[in-house]
């Protein structure tokens, strides 16, 4: 059966976060594309009844697999080097002498 404007049809809704009841908004290739769901009327694309995959955050991912035996996860990459103790000393007394003169 072909999808129509307006037509009923049963969706994940992302704000309910919920299979709930929506009317079609557009179609592309007579399937439907946007979809409001009749309950809170927000507006998202049509998702074939399938929540979205969850996000995961890599930290704890990388502990919850520690944490069952498996071998962590490589780290990313953007995580800064810390500075070596030497160098944040040297910092902190440039900025107790800068306090000190004024």
């Amino acid at each position: 059966m072909r999808a129509r404007l307006g037509d009923d049809i049963d969706d994940f809704c992302v704000k309910c976060k919920r299979i709930m009841n929506h009317a079609v908004v557009s179609l592309i290739a007579e399937e439907p594309a946007k979809v409001r769901c009749k309950t809170c009327h927000s507006d998202h694309d049509y998702r074939h009844e399938q929540p979205p995959p969850p996000k995961v955050d890599p930290r704890k991912a990388a502990a919850l697999a520690e944490a069952n035996g498996a071998a962590p996860a490589p780290a990313a990459a953007t995580v800064e080097a810390e500075p070596a103790p030497v160098a944040r000393a040297a910092a902190a007394s440039r900025g107790r002498a800068a306090r000190k003169k004024s």
